[in-house]
């Protein structure tokens, strides 16, 4: 779950000047596709050296979130309002749906109200706070206050200026994740032909 809701939030692409919750969602829904590169530092408790990753995503209003990590070894996520698709170099797809996994099914919803900053879906799963922290920039905490986000992580926070621009996730095990994006982009406002290949894979 926890890659999931990393990989949700990274499609949390905002406004700078937003100073509400509800700015941010109405902004975000003037982006009708979200595409960047990113990078994934994950430091585990026990071990010297953080894990490192890298790749790009696209985010679709439409068609949902693809990610596709690089590196260190390529692995590839599709996540829509019906399915949630994992696929390794040399192994089948691995799928997700409502029927075969109720519990991930209905937490792929709570991850797309998180895409689509829904501050109704926010509010009921997490205590939030906003915070304008100058110079066209902001932050935005969630403490989660709900089963099974507050077994799973003490906070997330998303920091941003024009795009959301980092994410740094604190786990109840210690563990600490950061994600940077960055070469963010929104032109074409529609899928280029190899990007809805992509989504139809």
């Amino acid at each position: 779950m926890k890659r999931w809701i990393a990989l949700a939030l990274a499609c949390f692409s905002l406004s700078a000047q937003a100073v509400t919750l509800q700015e941010l969602q109405q902004r975000f829904s003037q982006q009708p596709v979200l595409r960047a590169e990113f990078e994934q530092q994950r430091s585990i408790s026990g071990m010297t050296k953080p894990l490192n990753s890298s790749g790009e995503l696209v985010i679709s209003q439409q068609k949902g979130l693809w990610w596709a990590q690089q590196k260190p070894f390529p692995l590839t996520l599709l996540l829509d309002d019906r399915r949630m698709v994992q696929t390794m170099a040399g192994q089948p797809p691995q799928v997700v749906t409502a029927e075969n996994n109720p519990q991930m099914f209905q937490f792929n919803r709570l991850l797309t109200a998180l895409f689509h900053a829904d501050s109704q879906a926010l509010e009921q799963n997490f205590a939030l706070q906003f915070s304008d922290v100058g110079n066209h920039r902001w932050r935005v905490v969630l403490t989660p206050k709900t089963s099974p986000l507050d077994k799973l992580f003490k906070r997330i926070t998303l920091n941003g200026e024009q795009f959301l621009e980092t994410i740094d996730i604190d786990d109840m095990q210690n563990d600490a994740t950061h994600i940077r994006f960055f070469n963010q982009r929104t032109t074409p406002t529609t899928l280029t032909a190899e990007e809805q290949q992509r989504f139809a894979s």
